[in-house]
């Protein structure tokens, strides 16, 4: 992975060139990666990928064809990872708080102090790199739990429940030696200790997994 790689890169959607130029030059004057796009159209044709350092968009929320808001909303769809924050005009309070309803992490009123601007990415640059490390911490609770067999993924939600090995016998109608053997290779295979543990390892896989 290459150092550029690492760093945030802020994606600007503006169809005002000199207002969208001004913004990339900030936001790389303080060592961030920038991108502009002149239209919601030429965001959706290039469609970035979150890269490893984290980002966000930054998206004017009144533009002509499609709009910040049905850009946001066509994101949301195809479960975009990118946090949005919105740029207004005066007197479009209204569709920032629509915005905000919709999961904008905040709406900036033009013209706006570049520090003001700056904090508010950097808010938005955090919560993608935690929505990444939590989307990874699933991904690699669902893969440990891939490794059971069916038989051994219901062992283990019922031990994760605090079932004792009795409890969990009577339940699947198995003999209890069977499921002190699934016991230890459900522990064995989760690496885990106990059944707090696997409730854990099991409510990051799903939050419905015990349900």
């Amino acid at each position: 992975m290459t150092l550029p790689d690492l760093l945030p890169v802020i994606h600007v959607v503006d169809d005002e060139a000199p207002f969208r130029r001004s913004l990339l030059f900030l936001l790389e004057s303080v060592g961030w990666q920038a991108v502009g796009h002149d239209s919601a159209e030429a965001f959706l044709l290039a469609a970035p990928e979150m890269q490893a350092g984290g980002g966000c968009l930054v998206l004017d929320i009144r533009m002509p064809r499609i709009s910040g808001l049905e850009l946001q909303r066509r994101l949301r769809a195809a479960d975009s990872p990118f946090p949005i924050v919105f740029m207004t005009g005066h007197g479009e309070v209204e569709l920032a708080v629509q915005a905000m309803k919709n999961g904008a992490v905040d709406f900036l009123q033009k013209p706006f102090k570049d520090q003001i601007f700056l904090d508010t990415v950097e808010r938005a640059v955090q919560l993608s790199l935690e929505r990444h490390a939590a989307n990874r911490r699933h991904q690699e609770a669902r893969e440990v739990l891939d490794r059971l067999s069916v038989r051994e993924r219901e062992v283990a939600r019922l031990l994760a429940l605090g079932l004792a090995n009795k409890e969990v016998e009577r339940q699947l109608g198995i003999r209890d030696n069977s499921v002190h053997v699934h016991r230890l290779h459900v522990l064995e295979i989760t690496s885990t200790g106990s059944a707090a543990e696997l409730a854990r390892l099991i409510l990051r896989a799903d939050p419905n997994g015990l349900d």
